[in-house]
């Protein structure tokens, strides 16, 4: 619940501190960080005059509204330093603050918002800020703030460095010695105004532990003079972070084919975990029936995979596993549109695209639409470069400030550099047989979602198998399309369009024992779990809008009311509304006001669209692959409405969800324990931007790359710990390009290995550590 804090003052008023931070400290966490710290007090102080106060603490008064959900708040004596507890029993643990009027920057120059920060917390701490327009609409920003760190951390609002449109999430450091820059959350192209900000949401997400960090002094700040340099030269020829050193970072191709040989001769000599079966089950557990294929069983009170030979198998390994969503875009394009057709019988999605190769007369043709993102490169080859083979295409982007054009991938070039191409791409040989090795050396049991089918033949490694259900039927709009908008299942286009996508399936997977289940689309927008109508409810709103020769979906909902209520009087008393006739609903309806009844109404349709969705695919698949499981939906935390769970019970092998938090928090998810079916994670990451050349730490923070080895390793034990889990997939195997996949602009270092295919030695340490005694650790759990 929220509520009111009476006793806390939010003055306005200017007070003085430091600003103290310096990027070196975040490379050792848990140490001292105040020795990095006061080097840098005086250059920072340069640029730390407020334009204006927004907020300080102290005890007395009532100057803005504080509202709290799972959080407590305190001071220390007479400081003005309030600290804040986020409570690891709520899932969003947020502080509000709202003041009386909106702050009005309208009139400001070039600025920036800063506050004084200090982690009193046992570890890292994974801080959100969230500013919200007079419109309700808001930018968030997030940051992974070492123990013991304390300094200022900041996040520009306008200027150039806020408003330019680089075409990725996480940028350069603007301004080295301003503080610390908060990472981008939002889109970066869904511009917010905030000339006004109505509120300040600090908050945390999914924690397993409690964190303290104390917060003072939020004020605004004018901007430092611009670099004229931002954001230029600032990838170097292997796809590296060309103005920093950081650990594993290449120096030449003999370095790179250095490391390369260190590797192979290592993996040579691995034997890898003891106790396991040709599909990664372990031998020393219950021996259980061998069908020849994978299926799930409950023993003891936990659920299992059970692998083809009759072991128990739990299902841990990488996602994206491919070359597709690996290129960045160049700022080049052709002035050909034929390259941007498409053709109807298509069943691979644009961000599931290999690479394309472009025929030499459309190069021909080429123009700079970006001269921005063209001048980020400090290399790219010429097209009669043997290197040239790596450039691509896209056809399309989802976000971004280019709308399509050439790509290039660094990391198969670099690939190429460290195996060598006698012509027929036999580096991607050598990276299949690499990528094999160390699945196995690292103790993975399989591959997740989004696998080369490379792999599909290897028949080494178990997979996930995945489909994409796309084509050209009738859509519905929710309050979140975040990967687009959703299908309607009630269309027969839709039941085509499935049946093509599984056909094609059917004949990749050639009924394999080594395909562990099978995922058909991801993330859909279904809704919100919780939250207002519109936001739980947006695609049957947006049926029930359209009319009934429109929108299948309208129609079967239409023919459902009229089934339950037989008169159009009777659903007009129950929605309060004034519809003259059924054909007034068939003609399309808006509501203002809802109901209880109407609310019950929309839940009920709801549910019925899932169910209509998880009919079409389950029974699709039966047909096709009757020997493999269905791996439900991939929902993810921020879309899954109860309604869509209890649908896809019906036809689901085992359940899937992402979830990006640092672990399975048992309040938010051991309501699986009722629902009593195996669950798979199908992504979950920790990313760091310190410590690895990049600019984003992906979606959960790290504070450097030994804190981002702690956190997967609790991550793993929270989700061992629970008896309903089967699998958990780490999303994606390599870091995503510095300048951002092409498709959407994700630049996180959320990899096993790098751009130059190097691991990380930190966390996959922490991986062996993990997978060599899962089954023991997941078996003596009580």
């Amino acid at each position: 619940m929220f509520y009111k804090i009476s006793k806390l003052s939010l003055s306005v008023g200017l007070i003085c501190g430091s600003a103290l931070f310096l990027s070196a400290c975040q490379n050792e966490t848990g140490s001292n960080t105040q020795r990095q710290n006061d080097s840098e007090n005086a250059a920072i102080a340069v640029y730390d005059e407020a334009l204006t106060d927004l907020i300080s603490f102290t005890e007395s008064g009532t100057k803005h509204d504080v509202t709290l959900d799972g959080v407590t708040t305190s001071f220390q004596g007479a400081s003005n330093k309030m600290q804040v507890t986020f409570s690891k029993d709520t899932s969003i643990p947020t502080m509000s603050i709202t003041p009386d009027t909106p702050w009005d920057l309208s009139a400001l120059p070039a600025h920036n918002i800063a506050l004084d920060v200090k982690n009193l917390s046992n570890g890292s701490a994974h801080l959100y800020m969230a500013l919200v327009n007079p419109k309700g609409k808001n930018q968030r920003r997030s940051l992974s703030i070492p123990k013991g760190f304390e300094g200022t951390i900041f996040v520009p609002l306008t200027g150039k460095e806020a408003e330019t449109e680089t075409g990725f999430w996480g940028d350069a450091p603007v301004w080295p010695d301003a503080g610390t820059m908060m990472v981008w959350r939002s889109w970066r192209s869904e511009q917010v105004d905030l000339s006004k900000i109505a509120k300040i949401n600090f908050f945390m997400i999914g924690t397993l532990e409690d964190k303290i960090i104390e917060l003072n002094n939020v004020r605004i700040r004018k901007n430092p003079p611009s670099d004229p340099n931002w954001m230029k030269g600032i990838v170097d020829k292997f796809g590296q972070n060309a103005q920093r050193e950081f650990p594993g970072k290449v120096q030449s191709e003999e370095h790179l084919k250095q490391l390369a040989n260190e590797e192979l001769a290592a993996l040579a000599a691995s034997k890898g975990p003891e106790n396991r079966s040709r599909f990664g089950g372990y031998t020393k557990g219950p021996q259980l029936e061998a069908t020849g294929y994978f299926r799930t069983e409950k023993v003891d009170g936990k659920w299992w995979m059970v692998d083809p030979e009759g072991y128990i198998f739990f299902s841990h390994g990488p996602a994206n596993v491919r070359m597709a969503n690996m290129t960045t875009l160049t700022g080049v394009d052709y002035d050909a549109p034929e390259i941007r057709e498409r053709r109807a019988e298509e069943v691979t999605p644009e961000d599931s695209m290999g690479i394309i190769k472009i025929p030499n007369n459309i190069k021909e043709q080429k123009y700079t639409i970006s001269p921005l993102r063209n001048g980020m490169f400090e290399w790219l080859p010429d097209y009669n470069d043997p290197l040239a083979e790596h450039y691509s295409y896209r056809r399309s982007t989802h976000k971004g400030a280019i709308p399509y054009g050439e790509t290039y991938s660094f990391y198969r070039a670099n690939l190429d550099r460290r195996y060598g191409n006698d012509g027929n791409e036999s580096f991607l040989r050598k990276w299949e047989e690499v990528t094999i090795d160390r699945m196995h050396d690292w103790g993975f049991t399989s591959f997740g979602n989004w696998v080369d089918p490379a792999f599909y033949a290897a028949k080494q490694v178990p997979y996930f198998a995945n489909g994409w259900i796309i084509g050209d039927f009738k859509t519905l709009s929710g309050y979140k399309n975040h990967w687009g908008l959703m299908p309607d299942p009630f269309d027969p286009v839709f039941a085509e369009r499935a049946q093509h996508t599984i056909d094609v399936l059917k004949r990749k997977v050639k009924g394999s024992p080594w395909c562990a289940g099978i995922f058909i689309d991801n993330e859909k927008s279904w809704g919100e779990r919780t939250g207002t109508v519109p936001q739980r409810y947006g695609v049957i709103l947006d049926a029930l809008s359209k009319s009934a020769e429109e929108s299948p979906a309208k129609a079967a909902f239409s023919q459902r009311l009229k089934d339950k209520y037989t008169n159009i009087d009777a659903l007009n008393a129950a929605w309060n509304t004034s519809l003259a006739s059924w054909s007034s609903l068939e003609s399309g309806v808006e509501f203002t006001e809802f109901s209880d009844a109407l609310v019950a109404d929309l839940s009920s349709l709801l549910e019925a669209l899932g169910e209509q969705y998880f009919v079409v695919v389950h029974n699709t698949l039966e047909e096709a692959l009757p020997n493999h499981l269905y791996m439900g939906a991939r929902m993810a935390n921020w879309g899954m409405p109860d309604e869509i769970i209890k649908a896809s019970l019906k036809y689901s092998d085992v359940l899937s969800f992402n979830i990006y938090e640092e672990g399975v928090q048992a309040h938010a998810w051991d309501f699986l324990e009722k629902v009593d079916l195996p669950t798979v994670i199908g992504e979950f990451h920790i990313g760091t931007a310190t410590d690895s050349g990049l600019f984003n730490p992906g979606i959960v923070h790290a504070s450097d790359q030994k804190d981002r080895a702690l956190m997967y390793k609790e991550y793993m034990a929270s989700v061992l710990s629970k008896p309903y889990m089967v699998g958990a997939h780490w999303f994606q195997y390599a870091d995503e390009p510095i300048t951002g996949r092409a498709f959407d602009g994700e630049n996180a270092n959320i990899g096993f290995v790098n751009v130059a295919d190097v691991p990380y030695p930190e966390l996959i340490n922490a991986v062996k550590d993990v997978t060599y005694n899962m089954y023991e650790t997941r078996l003596e759990d009580k």
